[in-house]
């Protein structure tokens, strides 16, 4: 009862937020990370309420499975952004792009925070610093895609965003391990090759692989379906158990082998869009599907976000170096490597900020960190948390402002549902009312 009181509570306070949202000229997205805020542990929570709000951050891990199934839905989504006929088109630049942005977010990080160590060596130890360069490469794809979304964005900035944040996850996960693994260097004083170069290769591969089998396989049994109903319950399995099949992990000769569901559930959407044929209708039908699992995602997103950060003077201001050195990093990457690539205008003055959100995948990496590093990743994961809640608050309202400025986001008149059924109820009546007239 208190699980299923909290989970629908966390969706109506979503869905009225946005509402109030909607008023502000704000992303939905927002509303529903401010909803989380309030229902979290210190706020609404704090009362200590079973089923009126997250209570602890252990009540709110006990929601993770929600999370992980929506991050997986979202990777399949985007991954059907990856049509044969597209990449044709941007490939090339997106690629370039994808990887020259994150790289450089990843040098400016390391060299401001690194210049810090040196000014305060005991708030900011030489790991941390190199460590938290790797995490500011990640880019949230969750929030971007519920924005285009909301606001259906077509055109050459969101084309080449969209590919660019499954690309940036790619390359975040090989420079977060090659920079985790100088930083347990730096600590132990020994260098493993295995888990700085081979493993995170293995692990991009690997995932890249999985994902494609699945997609063949999901391609392969569809077709023995013709009910549209059956199809999208076949896809929802289908993406159920990527998830879970990626979340394996094992060890052979040494080596730890793992998969990143981002990836495998990209590949799985990929492989999916250009093998069917009808791929394209599927899409719509689950994109209604899962909307209330999206919803309910951003708020227990918002409910993990650690305000106590906010009360170390060091954390902030550690933090607000790294999200300076990173904000310049994503812009100052996004706008040369676009210019050198010959991208449209618009894609050149606007996608680094549209790159700006960060979340779950920067959040694994801290979370990692923290198990493995001692003092070094506590630090790691909180100058983390810090970013990640400036990031997702004001990430999503400056994708908007870029996808308007851009002319992808249409100003349109919008009506209800409610509105559009009396419009159809009246337009039916006066066309069976002529024929009588006539007579």
């Amino acid at each position: 009862m208190e699980t299923l009181l909290c989970l629908s509570l966390a969706l109506i306070a979503g869905l009225m937020l946005s509402r109030v949202a909607k008023l502000a000229g704000l992303p939905a997205v927002t509303a529903y990370l401010i909803a989380g805020v309030l229902l979290g542990p210190y706020l609404l929570g704090a009362f200590g309420v079973k089923g009126l709000g997250f209570i602890s951050a252990e009540n709110v891990h006990s929601f993770s499975i929600i999370s992980d199934v929506a991050l997986g839905f979202i990777a399949f989504s985007i991954g059907n952004e990856f049509r044969l006929s597209e990449l044709k088109k941007i490939g090339k630049q997106a690629t370039v792009v994808g990887i020259f942005q994150a790289v450089v977010a990843t040098l400016l990080v390391d060299a401001a925070l690194i210049g810090l160590h040196f000014a305060m060596p005991d708030k900011l130890p030489l790991p941390a610093a190199i460590v938290l360069g790797a995490v500011a490469s990640a880019t949230a794809p969750a929030a971007t895609l519920m924005v285009v979304r909301q606001y259906k964005a077509k055109g050459p900035l969101t084309n080449m965003l969209l590919p660019v944040v499954a690309l940036d996850d790619a390359v975040g996960l090989v420079l977060f391990a090659i920079s985790f693994g100088v930083a347990k260097a730096l600590i132990s004083g020994t260098v493993d090759v295995i888990s700085i170069i081979v493993e995170p290769i293995i692990e991009v591969v690997l995932s890249i692989l999985l994902g494609a089998v699945m997609g063949m396989l999901i391609t392969f049994f569809e077709r023995f379906f013709h009910s549209r109903s059956k199809r999208l319950s076949m896809s929802v399995a289908f993406v159920l158990l990527t998830v879970a099949l990626s979340t394996l992990k094992f060890e052979i000769g040494g080596v730890h082998i793992a998969f990143s569901s981002l990836l495998t559930c990209m590949m799985l959407g990929t492989v999916f869009c250009n093998m069917c044929d009808f791929s394209e209708e599927l899409m719509d039908r689950l994109d209604r599907w899962t909307a209330p699992i999206f919803i309910l995602f951003f708020v227990i997103s918002g409910a993990e976000l650690e305000l106590s950060v906010l009360g170390d003077l060091a954390v902030v201001v550690i933090g607000l170096v790294y999200i300076i050195a990173r904000s310049a990093g994503k812009y100052v990457g996004a706008y040369a490597s676009s210019r050198a690539t010959h991208c449209d205008p618009n894609i050149i003055k606007y996608l680094g900020i549209t790159l700006l959100p960060q979340a779950g995948v920067a959040l694994g990496m801290a979370i990692k960190a923290k198990e493995q590093l001692g003092a070094e990743g506590s630090i790691v994961s909180n100058i983390t948390l810090m970013a990640v809640l400036i990031y997702e608050l004001v990430g999503p309202m400056l994708t908007k402002i870029c996808l308007l400025k851009a002319g992808d986001i249409k100003p349109e008149h919008r009506t209800s549902a409610r509105e559009e059924a009396k419009q159809k109820m009246a337009e039916a009546s006066s066309e069976a009312a002529e024929p009588m007239s006539i007579k």
